[in-house]
């Protein structure tokens, strides 16, 4: 089992005494698995890389697109969400937002609180108000609160996905999406990142829509009842990772000659379980923990590895609530890693667990920090780590390793394979 918590990494909070989420929170389960195998440290993507989720979980599955080009958020995302998608359309990931009179941007998230109801409203009026200087048809489709896919289709052109983010506090490198230190608080105009006719009509298009959006929403009904109830206007969309065609990626049961399911929740996990080819089932609400602990123990069955994602954490560290954070890493290991000791044997089984990136609450953003890697149960060595925390991971046995080796390790010390 592959247990990736989303964002669980995290920097000393004044608010905990000077201690991380993971360090003041109460682990019986993680405690008791930890001192039974081996802890390391494990920087995602790469050491000054701030990554978003889908390129740092790509990573700790082995695939650091190095070789081949990254398809670009948006694009991982439609195909999670299932939307009609060919090559040439050009897909981005939003985040309705909410700005002021002045164009300051005040909530990245539109204050979390959004009915998919209201995503889908707004959604459908933009698909019918938009008006763009070129024949242009554009769909929107709302995904799990904040989140919103934006796919744009040109019949005569080829549209390209060599432009940048509106989304200030993400840039681009390489088609990876890259959280940014220093944010300006105003949505960014789109430039093309290359000379040519595609580019130029791509960032065309996205600007004309993210300059006509703000007017159609600014009255929009969805926002007057959300006004009228204390909740905050979603009356922008921030837009990122644009992405233009469909990946050719290798299997993951090819790769590594073993074969794995997944419980995902999220449109972007679920995207990566379809380009990798993993067999996976969703997981339930974002916090139902010990469902997600019945289903991966239902994986098991079936299949070598089984990858699970939990969401949880991150969104804590976005908002900067430690609290928050610690009460919910709590939660996870009451509920999925209590389940799994009581339904495992462990001296037939590995057990993986680390996180995508760090959140820090500090920051409110994705961080390059390390993160603990623990491997435990039959093929794991035994150090002297009590608590799967970043200070002990620093100290363990496993050292600093990189997402990509990961899985080729576990291949290695489990599987026998080279």
């Amino acid at each position: 089992m592959y247990v990736l918590l989303d964002g669980v990494g995290d920097l000393p909070n004044p608010s905990l005494e000077g201690l991380t989420p993971l360090e003041a929170a109460r682990t019986p389960s993680l405690d008791q698995l930890t001192s039974n195998g081996c802890l390391g440290s494990v920087v995602s993507v790469g050491k000054g890389i701030a990554p978003q989720s889908d390129i740092a979980v790509f990573n700790m599955l082995g695939y650091d697109f190095k070789d081949v080009g990254y398809p670009g958020r948006g694009v991982v995302e439609a195909l999670g969400m299932g939307i009609d998608f060919k090559n040439g359309d050009l897909v981005l990931r939003g985040n309705f937002a909410t700005i002021d009179k002045q164009g300051i941007i005040t909530d990245r998230r539109a204050g979390r609180v959004i009915e998919y109801g209201e995503a889908l409203e707004i959604c459908k009026t933009l698909e019918e108000s938009l008006k763009f200087t070129r024949n242009i048809s554009v769909t929107l489709q709302p995904s799990v609160g904040h989140r919103v896919i934006v796919k744009f289709s040109d019949p005569s052109l080829k549209l390209s996905s060599k432009v940048s983010n509106t989304d200030p506090a993400y840039d681009r490198i390489d088609g990876i999406g890259i959280a940014r230190d220093d944010k300006s608080m105003k949505i960014q105009d789109c430039i093309p990142e290359e000379e040519g006719d595609s580019e130029a009509a791509s960032a065309q298009v996205i600007n004309e829509f993210g300059r006509q959006t703000v007017q159609i929403l600014e009255n929009h009904p969805v926002n007057h009842r959300r006004l009228d109830s204390g909740l905050k206007p979603m009356n922008a969309i921030l837009l990122r990772d644009s992405g233009n065609y469909l990946p050719a990626i290798e299997p993951i049961s090819t790769r590594y000659g073993l074969e794995f399911g997944s419980v995902v929740d999220m449109p972007v996990e679920v995207g990566i379980s379809r380009i990798l080819g993993m067999h996976f089932i969703t997981g339930g609400d974002i916090d139902a923990y010990q469902e997600k602990a019945s289903k991966c123990l239902e994986q098991t069955k079936k299949y070598d590895i089984v990858y699970v994602h939990i969401k949880g954490p991150d969104e804590f560290g976005h908002d900067g609530d430690a609290h928050g954070k610690k009460v919910s890493i709590e939660q996870i290991d009451d509920l999925f890693f209590g389940t799994l000791l009581k339904n495992v044997d462990v001296s037939k089984t590995m057990l993986i667990v680390s996180g995508d990136h760090s959140t820090p609450c500090i920051r409110k953003a994705h961080t390059d920090d390390p993160i603990p890697v623990l491997f435990t149960g039959a093929g794991a060595d035994k150090d002297k780590s009590q608590r799967f925390t970043e200070k002990e991971s620093l100290q363990g046995s496993r050292g600093s390793m990189r997402g990509i080796e990961i899985l080729p390790f576990v291949r290695k010390t489990f599987f026998g394979r080279l």
